[in-house]
């Protein structure tokens, strides 16, 4: 059972920043991806950014490149961690953001945490 626990929204000014993490846990853990995904009220869910974990390549989306920066840390064999710095937030960034993991050919997701950018 893979258990993926976020933390870090909130409510930021436009132009601030926040930190997203993301934990994520099972017996021998072993994504071979994980990132961050977003949905805004009537839009489709949509990458953020995500990251593999071996090679450590990223990919981000055309939108917040140059202003957010996704990382990973395999914290123990039965846990690993993916954390997102964003910074520069506008009100376009205002979602519920979502952690995924891809293992053992399976999405995992979760339970979403707000951000809200308003002044």
């Amino acid at each position: 059972q893979v258990q993926l626990v976020e933390s870090g929204g909130g409510l930021v000014q436009p132009g601030g920043s926040l930190t997203l993490s993301c934990v994520g846990s099972a017996s021998n853990f072993n994504p071979y991806t994980m990132g961050w995904y977003r949905q805004a009220p009537g839009k489709q869910r949509e990458l953020v950014a995500k990251i593999f974990t071996i090679s450590e390549n990223t990919d981000y989306a055309d939108s917040v490149k140059g202003r957010f920066l996704i990382s990973f840390t395999s914290k123990r064999i039965t846990a690993k961690s993916v954390t997102l710095q964003m910074t520069h937030l506008g009100p376009e960034d205002t979602a519920i953001y979502y952690c995924h993991a891809g293992y053992a050919v399976r999405d995992y997701w979760g339970q979403g945490t707000q951000v809200t950018v308003s002044s």
